[in-house]
């Protein structure tokens, strides 16, 4: 009887819808479609081969799929992934951005989106923010590789004087969202002040707001981009705003790396026109630009602000529930706004 009811449930299995999976995303350990299953997800696909080719090689029916999911760090959802799906309706990323994804292009097929709600990372990513701007202006990172690999030789000659106190510094957020606020919580409580640049100015926020973007630069001993990445924010972070912010000023960047223009940011660095930066997301990733690796004054973050072990659980029972919901024919928990 045993095998009998194993085979009626691999068939009610095989005849379920399908979700294409993407990336593959980095919790997809932790998705487990909830019981009665009303889904499949497919082997990944990573883009070692032409999504036609995977289809091929693992006998998908490219009109098998009703959803998709992904990752921002894996290929794009553009025309070209879009067209070779005709019965999709949704794509679900494990992200809050959706940059990776051709949104123009779902809106006119018909396609649905969603993401995580920004709420779910704030605290993550704020929490990654302050420590980047920590380690900047403690130099933390130098000295503890200073003390691995020569103090232990007897040399003492870290520069101790080189530091920086974080207190009474002025901050300029870029992007005063969720992330942006919870940024400016915690820097509250360090002594900082305050400065915000965003959109339009908010209603009830007290901090000194600034339209534009060297303005804030100048008036600020650092700034912490939190915005998304769109066509006007791409290179918002130029050498005119480096300039502006000075041979002591701080870049944070835990938005999306294309905010900064990442060839001026390491000329000003080499040249010391910048005092230094904190980055968790770079422009052409997983690539790193070479001079950053050697210098003191930089922190890097391998895109790694938002994944905790309790924000990987969380994410995956968020994407668990966005497609319960889609294949229940039910409200979907996280829509983009497509417009």
């Amino acid at each position: 009887m045993g095998e009998v009811h194993d085979c009626l449930n691999n068939k009610q299995t095989k005849d379920l819808p399908s979700v294409l999976v993407i990336g593959p995303p980095r919790n997809l350990a932790f998705l487990k479609p909830k019981h009665p299953q009303k889904y499949n997800l497919s082997k990944p696909w990573d883009a070692s081969v032409s999504l036609h080719q995977f289809m091929v090689e693992n006998h998908y029916d490219p009109s098998m799929f009703q959803a998709l999911l992904c990752c921002p760090w894996g290929p794009p959802i553009n025309a070209l992934v879009l067209q070779l799906l005709p019965c999709l309706k949704l794509v679900v990323t494990t992200s809050t951005g959706t940059d990776h994804i051709d949104l123009s292009e779902c809106q006119c097929r018909g396609i649905q989106v969603t993401n995580i709600a920004g709420s779910l990372f704030s605290q993550n990513v704020a929490d990654m923010a302050v420590a980047l701007l920590i380690g900047v202006l403690t130099k933390i990172s130098a000295a503890d590789r200073f003390v691995r690999t020569h103090m232990r030789s007897g040399l003492r000659e870290f520069p101790l004087c080189s530091n920086s106190k974080l207190r009474g510094k002025r901050i300029g957020i870029v992007g005063l969202g969720n992330i942006g606020m919870e940024v400016a919580k915690r820097l509250e409580a360090f002594g900082c002040i305050i400065l915000y640049l965003s959109r339009n100015k908010k209603p009830f926020i007290s901090y000194p707001f600034y339209s534009n973007m060297v303005e804030l630069a100048a008036t600020s001993d650092a700034i912490v981009l939190c915005c998304p990445l769109n066509e006007q924010t791409r290179h918002m972070v130029n050498k005119e705003v480096m300039l502006a912010l000075g041979n002591r000023g701080v870049i944070i960047n835990v938005g999306r790396g294309p905010l900064i223009d990442e060839k001026e940011l390491v000329k000003c660095l080499m040249e010391g026109q910048i005092g230094g930066a904190g980055l968790d997301v770079f422009e052409n990733e997983p690539n790193v630009p070479q001079e950053l690796l050697a210098m003191d004054n930089v922190v890097l973050s391998p895109h790694s602000a938002a994944f905790t072990t309790e924000t990987y659980l969380a994410t995956a029972e968020l994407v668990a529930e966005n497609l319960e919901a889609f294949f229940s024919n039910k409200p979907l928990i996280t829509p983009v706004i497509l417009d």
